[in-house]
C-alpha cells in the first residue's frame, strides 16, 4: 500500500471540507460548524506529523516478521490501525465536503462524529511515537523491551491517557466490519452491567437489570466510551469474573447451545486424585509417579468435560460413568434412540480454555468444541482447571498436566486408541497446552503430538512491545484488565498474597514434600536472574480531579513523553490503577514460556500458532514462534487478519471467525496426520 497516495488523499479532502465548509469570506458559523472545522484541521495537523513516522515504520518492519511468507508484528499491526482511522476519516470527510451545504446535512452529529476520530488519530500518533522508542530502545528483531525504565514509563502512560474515544464512535473502526455491532454489544453489555455491579441481584437478575439499562449507552456513544473508560480503569477482578462468567449462566449457555452443533456425548467428569504410574517415554518398561495437583490447599481431583460428535467404545462404559460428575447432565438419550456406537478414534485431543487464568469454565466454550469434534471426527478432553485468583499458579499447571497424564492412562473409556494425542488451546489455555508439554518433557512422560495454540499468552508480564501499545484502544483485553490477570495468576490480588478459600489447608507444612519443593524451585532464586518490570514507587495512586491536573502539571518530566515539541495526548479524567507484580514467580519458564532457556524447549513436539494480527498478544506469537524456529523446532505461525483476541468463541457471528477457526481445525489434522514417529514417546518433525 502507498501510504504516501493516502496521506496526499488525506490532506486533499481535509482542504475540500474546510473549503465547503467556510463558504464566502465573512460568513459567520455556529458553534456545531466551528467545531468541524477545528477538527478538520487538526486532523490535518495530525496527517502532515503522521506521515514520515508511517512511512519509516513501514520500511522496516517487515524485520521483525517470523518469515517472509507470515507478515506480522505489532509494528505492523500499529500501522495497519492508523491506516484503518485514516481511512474512516477520508471517507467521512469526503461526505463532508460534498454535502455540507444540503438541507438534510447534520452539522452536529457529523462535527462529533468527526471530533471522536480526531481524538483516535491524536492518541494514534502517540502510540506510534511510543512504538518509535521501543523500536529504537530495542535490540535488532525484538519486540519487547529490555528496558525496565520503559515499561515502567509505558504503565504511567497508560494510566492517564484518555481512551474513551475508541469505545464510543469509533468503537471497533480496526476490526471486521462484522465484528462491530458484537463488540458494540459487548462495551454496551459490559458498562451496563457495570452500574449494575453489586447490587443485590443474581447472574441473571442482573444481566435482565442491565438490559433495561442500556438503552441510553445506544443512543450516547460519548456516555459509553467515558464509561467503559472508567470500568476498565478501575473496577476490580470481581467484576470481571462476575461479567465473563456470565457466559456461564443456563440462559446464555442454553441459547449458545441452540445455534451449535449437536453432539452425542456431553459429558462432565472428574478425575480423582490418586498417584498415576505413567511409563517412561524413554524406556516404557520403567515408569514415573504423577502425584495429583497439591498447590495451594492440598491434593485435589480435576473437573473434564468429554465431548464427541458420535457415541465410541467406552464412552457409555460403567468405568467411565462412575467419574461422572453429579451436577453434569447423565449421559441419555432421546426415548427410541439407541445411536450407533463407533469404534475407538486413533485420534484425541485435550483441551485447555482461555479466560486469563481467572474466569470461564469448558462450558464457555463447547460451541467451537463440539464444531472441532465434528470436522475432525474426534473425542475432545476438556479441563476445568482451577481459576485464580483463589488458586493462582501453580495449581491450573499442576490440574491440567495431571489430566493429561489421566486421560493418556483412561484414553480407551474417552473413545480414542491415544496413538495421536494433540493439546490444544486459546490464550491463557495456549499457554497451558505448552507448560504442561514442557512439564512432560521435564517428568520423562510422553509428551503430545503436537500443540495448536490460538493466540497465546507466551509472556506473563506488562512488559513494553509494539502489539501491548494496543491495550488502550483492543475493547477485549485493556491493559488495566491484563494486569488484573496476570497479578491473579501470580498470586497477588489486590496487593496481597491469594488467599487460599476458607476450611483448605493453607500453609507448607499441610502439603506434601513433592509440592514444597516443586513451590521452593519456583520462587527461590528468581531474582537474581529475573526482575520484575515495575519499582513499587510507580504505583499509580488514586488522585482527586484537581489533585489529577496538578499531577500532570508537576509531573510532566515524568511522563513517558518523548514527544515532538507542541504535541501531547489526550489525557484521561482519572487516572488507571495498574498494579504491575513484583513476584519473580511471573518471569518463570512454566509461567512465562517465552523465557524459558532453550534447553527446556527443545524437544516440544510440532507447534502451531495461530494468533490475531489486532491482538495485543501477537508479539507474544511472533516472538516465540522465532525463539523456537532459532533452535530448530518444528514451529508454524498463522496470523490471521481484522479478529479480536479471542475469535474462537466468536465462531458463529461471521464468515471470518468461521474461517480462522477451520485455519486451527486444518492445524490439528496436520497433528494428527503427520508421518508415524519411528520411536514411542518422540515427536515427528513436519
Amino acid at each position: 500500500m502507498n501510504d504516501g497516495v493516502v496521506f496526499t488523499t488525506l490532506e486533499r479532502v481535509c482542504e475540500d471540507s474546510i473549503t465547503a465548509l467556510s463558504g464566502p469570506p465573512g460568513r459567520t458559523h455556529d458553534d456545531a460548524t466551528m467545531r468541524l472545522l477545528e477538527a478538520m484541521k487538526r486532523i490535518q495537523e495530525h496527517g502532515r506529523a503522521l506521515e514520515p513516522v508511517v512511512v519509516g515504520f513501514a520500511s522496516v518492519y517487515h524485520h521483525f516478521d517470523f518469515d517472509a511468507e507470515t507478515p506480522g508484528n505489532g509494528y505492523r499491526t500499529l500501522v495497519k490501525v492508523v491506516r484503518s482511522c485514516l481511512f474512516h476519516i477520508i471517507q467521512k470527510s469526503r461526505y463532508v465536503a460534498n454535502n455540507c451545504r444540503g438541507a438534510f446535512f447534520r452539522v452536529e452529529h457529523n462535527a462529533l462524529e468527526l471530533e471522536a476520530y480526531c481524538s483516535a488519530l491524536c492518541q494514534l500518533r502517540a502510540l506510534l511515537y511510543l512504538a518509535k522508542r521501543i523500536l529504537n530502545d530495542n535490540e535488532s528483531g525484538q519486540l519487547y523491551s529490555s528496558d525496565e525504565g520503559l515499561s515502567q514509563s509505558f504503565a504511567r502512560e497508560y494510566s492517564s491517557m484518555h481512551k474513551a474515544c475508541f469505545y464510543g464512535r469509533c468503537l471497533g473502526f480496526q476490526f471486521s466490519p462484522t465484528m462491530r455491532p458484537f463488540l458494540q454489544t459487548v462495551v454496551i453489555s459490559m458498562v451496563s452491567f457495570g452500574e449494575n455491579y453489586k447490587r443485590q441481584q443474581s447472574g441473571i437478575g442482573m444481566a435482565a437489570l442491565s438490559l433495561l439499562t442500556s438503552g441510553k449507552y445506544v443512543i450516547d456513544p460519548e456516555l459509553r466510551g467515558a464509561e467503559f473508560e472508567r470500568i476498565t480503569q478501575n473496577l476490580d477482578m470481581d467484576f470481571w469474573k462476575s461479567f465473563w462468567n456470565l457466559t456461564e449462566t443456563e440462559l446464555l449457555s442454553g441459547l449458545a447451545s441452540i445455534t451449535s452443533n449437536l453432539v452425542q456425548v456431553n459429558l462432565t467428569l472428574s478425575a480423582p486424585a490418586v498417584t498415576l504410574r505413567m511409563p517412561l517415554a524413554s524406556d516404557p518398561r520403567l515408569s514415573v509417579s504423577v502425584s495429583p495437583p497439591v498447590a495451594h490447599w492440598g491434593p485435589g481431583g480435576v473437573n473434564l468435560r468429554l465431548i464427541s460428535h458420535v457415541l465410541r467404545e467406552g464412552q457409555d462404559s460403567e468405568e467411565l460413568l462412575a467419574f461422572a460428575r453429579s451436577d453434569g447432565p447423565p449421559l441419555s438419550f432421546p426415548v427410541g434412540f439407541k445411536p450407533q456406537k463407533h469404534p475407538l478414534s486413533p485420534w484425541l485431543i485435550i483441551h485447555f480454555h482461555g479466560g486469563g487464568f481467572v474466569a470461564q469454565t469448558s462450558r464457555s466454550h463447547e460451541n467451537y468444541l463440539k464444531s472441532w469434534s465434528r470436522d475432525l471426527n474426534v473425542p475432545i478432553l476438556s479441563v476445568d482447571y482451577s481459576l485464580a485468583p483463589e488458586a493462582p499458579f501453580p495449581r491450573a499447571l499442576e490440574e491440567c498436566f495431571y489430566a493429561y497424564c489421566w486421560a493418556l492412562q483412561n484414553s480407551h473409556l474417552l473413545g480414542s486408541t491415544g496413538e495421536r494425542v494433540c493439546l490444544a488451546g486459546d490464550s491463557a489455555g495456549g499457554n497451558l497446552c505448552i507448560t504442561v508439554t514442557m512439564r512432560a518433557m521435564t517428568n520423562g512422560v510422553r509428551v503430545p503430538d503436537g500443540i495448536m495454540a490460538a493466540y497465546p499468552a507466551t509472556l506473563l508480564t506488562t512488559d513494553a512491545s509494539p502489539s501491548r501499545l494496543l491495550t488502550l484502544i483492543d475493547p477485549m483485553l485493556p491493559l488495566g484488565v491484563l494486569t488484573k490477570c496476570i497479578n491473579a495468576y501470580a498470586g497477588k490480588y489486590g496487593g496481597l498474597q491469594a488467599v487460599v478459600p476458607t476450611g483448605e489447608l493453607g500453609t507448607l507444612g499441610s502439603l506434601s514434600r513433592e509440592s514444597v519443593l516443586l513451590l521452593s524451585d519456583l520462587t527461590q532464586g528468581m531474582s537474581s536472574w529475573f526482575q520484575s518490570f515495575l519499582d513499587p514507587s510507580s504505583s499509580t495512586q488514586h488522585l482527586s480531579n484537581g489533585d489529577k491536573a496538578e499531577c500532570h502539571s508537576k509531573n510532566s518530566d515524568e511522563q513517558l513523553a518523548e514527544y515532538p515539541e507542541g504535541f501531547e495526548p489526550l489525557r484521561s479524567e482519572q487516572l488507571a490503577e495498574i498494579k504491575a507484580t513484583h513476584t519473580p514467580v511471573i518471569r518463570n519458564p512454566f509461567v512465562s514460556p517465552l523465557l524459558a532457556p532453550d534447553s527446556m524447549l527443545k524437544g516440544l513436539p510440532p507447534i502451531h500458532i495461530v494468533a490475531s494480527a489486532l491482538d495485543a498478544l501477537l508479539d507474544d506469537s511472533v516472538m516465540f514462534a522465532k525463539k523456537l524456529k532459532g533452535i530448530g523446532q518444528p514451529v508454524t505461525l498463522t496470523v490471521i487478519e481484522d479478529l479480536p483476541h479471542g475469535f474462537l468463541s466468536l465462531l458463529q457471528l461471521s464468515k471470518e471467525t468461521q474461517e480462522a477457526s477451520d485455519i486451527c481445525v486444518n492445524r490439528m489434522r496436520e497433528i494428527f496426520q503427520q508421518d508415524p514417529c519411528p520411536s514411542p514417546g518422540l515427536f515427528c518433525t513436519l
